[in-house]
């Protein structure tokens, strides 16, 4: 917890600030009013029951700062009791992890005195953003001082009063001095080891611990194929005969390496709590509209809206207009087949080495042109998920993450298979391939982690510089902390990180075969990947809430997806090859017949393969199989107590009525 800034809440109470809630400066009182007491309400009346305070400006205050800036914190009691509310996992005096209860809170391993200290900075954070999300409307018909912004029972308030321009934000605060030792492990020092995980975990919460975690196992995977590319590319530059080993050893990789992943994450989220943890029941995502109705699973009146409607919605309009943009990138992609003929029939007429860099010109025009137009459909992709009104954040997100993942398969590898299987020109495959993977890394980096620093040292200079001097290296009064993290970036979640790592992961995994360069090149770029994304963590977007995550979600289906496509694709590069065409050179159907043979076989082997290797280590089944069974045990205790109190109180009043 930040020990060194504090304020008073309006009863006296002193407390530590951990979250912003920032107002436009034109907010009326009474809305203003209104909400505070909401939030500083009790829990029993609806409130949320936390501690709120306006923030004074500093002495370097303008009039031009926002007088709506608030400071929320929590009392320990309330975000102990929040901890057992949001069902945070925390490890047993015997070592095991379990549901943290308030009335056990002894029991627990790390609790000592009056817990202060058992919970991190954002694990209170992400209890007091709980608590704000489930402040919802009673019987106030509108939020008060805008008769125009209707409220429903049961509605979320900070949701409401977001998505009508009421609150500009909401953000956690930073922990100077844990930020400070996390930098300097983390990225400000080059050196050989692993990622501090549990640090990310402990500041930034398990979800963003996971996507460094995977990202830093993606990595160590692609080592031994890099190692195998290395020699494999020297000395079998042009032998395309015998990338039949490389793609061979491609099956094996992608299939196993995803399993093992899984396992790896189970044992992560067990040790972080999550594994076992019960997934919250989801409310209506924020932009979520329909007609007034009651939900039948919580009984609170909340909009409803037709599937029948969703569905055609999807069906009539986002289907069609996926498939518009598909030809867009396919009628694209044949502009860069002619640019491609026209920069070979002028090498061809004077070969030259001008002549000769020329042919590597469409090929980089072709990737930038990808990039521009994966960065419009992502745009578009959202705005059309938006409208199809989904219910939940979770719906969203599969149907955004589908659309987005259709798209930019297509976009990206719709060419390389073109050149592959049409055109069989291995040549251009691997120029093709190399200059794709190399001018997107580099455009991923500048759009990723230079332009954002840049954007934001253009946007605050002074107040920027005036942070890298001050808030490493003295203590910045809190109006000032505040005012320059509200300034800063603010973060959009992993979706963007985990997109570009499978776009690698179908590079390396489709047709690495036939460039072996390209393992090494995604190892570089995912070293410089790692101290890039923590920098921008760091030093230039706003903290984010922390999300509990057992597993990376929807994109473990869709690196298995890729990992399936791999198998197809590397099996027909092996029968493309001279060397095992030369084993049926009289009937190309029995060439056929034997490819597709040796992929089912290989398909059915994966899937094997995936049901022999369990997700969840041994040790760590046993561990939640003792925890049920314990569970169950203690229920059976406390049902058999309480029948023995029911029983002399029964036979007292049969005594009673005897004697009557």
């Amino acid at each position: 917890m930040q020990k060194s800034l504090s304020v008073y809440d309006s009863d006296g109470s002193t407390f530590a600030p951990l979250v912003v809630i920032e107002l436009v400066s034109e907010t009326k009182e009474e809305a203003i009013a209104w909400l505070l007491n909401r939030v500083r309400d009790k829990q029993q009346d609806g409130g949320a029951e936390l501690l709120v305070e306006q923030l004074t400006p500093g002495a370097q205050g303008t009039e031009k700062d926002n007088p709506n800036v608030y400071v929320v914190g929590a009392s320990w009691q309330r975000l102990l009791y929040g901890a057992e509310d949001v069902g945070l996992f925390k490890e047993f005096k015997d070592g095991s992890m379990r549901g943290f209860t308030y009335a056990n809170k002894h029991n627990f391993k790390e609790f000592q005195g009056d817990g202060d200290g058992f919970l991190s900075m954002a694990e209170c954070q992400y209890i007091i953003k709980h608590g704000l999300d489930n402040l919802r409307a009673k019987d106030e018909a509108h939020v008060p001082g805008y008769p125009k912004m209707k409220l429903y029972p049961g509605k979320s308030v900070i949701r409401r009063m977001q998505s009508k321009g009421i609150l500009v934000q909401v953000f956690p605060l930073h922990e100077k001095e844990e930020l400070k030792r996390l930098s300097f492990s983390w990225f400000k020092k080059i050196k050989l080891s692993f990622q501090p995980l549990d640090d990310i975990r402990h500041y930034f919460g398990e979800g963003m611990a996971l996507y460094f975690g995977f990202l830093e196992y993606f990595t160590l995977a692609l080592i031994p194929m890099a190692l195998i590319g290395i020699p494999y590319y020297l000395f079998d530059w042009e032998d395309y005969d015998k990338f039949t080993v490389f793609a061979g050893f491609n099956l094996v990789w992608c299939t196993v390496i995803l399993e093992l992943w899984k396992r790896l994450s189970a044992s992560l989220a067990y040790g972080w709590g999550t594994l076992s943890r019960k997934k919250a029941f989801e409310e209506p995502r924020p932009g979520f509209h329909g007609v007034l109705g009651v939900n039948p699973v919580t009984g609170r009146a909340e909009p409803l809206y037709s599937n029948a409607k969703r569905q055609l919605r999807i069906y009539l309009l986002s289907v069609p207009f996926v498939l518009l943009c598909l030809y867009l990138s396919l009628y694209v992609m044949m502009i860069y087949f002619d640019m491609e003929g026209w920069a070979l029939m002028i090498h061809d007429e004077e070969p030259t080495f001008w002549t000769g860099l020329l042919l590597f010109i469409p090929s980089i025009i072709y990737a930038v042109v990808i990039e521009i137009m994966n960065l419009i459909y992502r745009y578009a992709a959202e705005f059309l998920t938006g409208w199809e009104n989904h219910r939940l954040e979770s719906t969203f997100q599969n149907h955004l993450v589908l659309k987005v993942l259709v798209f930019n398969f297509f976009n990206c590898f719709a060419s390389l298979f073109y050149i592959a299987f049409v055109m069989q020109d291995m040549v251009l495959l691997r120029q093709s391939l190399a200059t794709l993977l190399i001018t997107s890394q580099i455009l991923n980096q500048i759009m990723e982690a230079f332009l954002p620093y840049w954007l934001q040292r253009r946007r605050n200079k002074k107040a920027h510089k005036r942070m890298i001097k001050t808030m490493e290296d003295k203590e910045l009064p809190l109006s000032e902390q505040v005012k320059l993290e509200a300034d800063m970036s603010t973060y959009l979640g992993t979706f963007d990180d985990y997109l570009e790592l499978f776009l690698l992961f179908g590079y390396v995994s489709l047709f690495s075969c036939v460039y072996p360069l390209a393992a090494v090149l995604v190892v570089l770029n995912n070293v410089t990947e790692v101290y890039s994304d923590a920098f921008k963590m760091c030093k230039v977007f706003k903290r984010p809430f922390s999300e509990p995550a057992a597993n990376i979600g929807v994109w473990q289906l869709a690196f298995e997806a890729m990992s399936v496509i791999a198998v197809v694709t590397n099996c027909a590069l092996i029968g493309m090859s001279p060397q095992v065409k030369s084993y049926f050179p009289e009937s190309e159907t029995q060439l056929i017949l034997w490819v597709v043979g040796f992929e089912h076989f290989l398909l059915a082997s994966k899937f094997i393969l995936t049901f022999v290797i369990p997700d969840v280590p041994k040790h760590i089944q046993i561990k939640l199989s003792r925890l049920e069974f314990e569970s169950l045990e203690a229920l059976k205790k406390r049902s058999i107590k309480l029948k023995k109190k029911q029983v002399p109180s029964l036979n007292l009043k049969l005594n009673f009525f005897v004697v009557c």
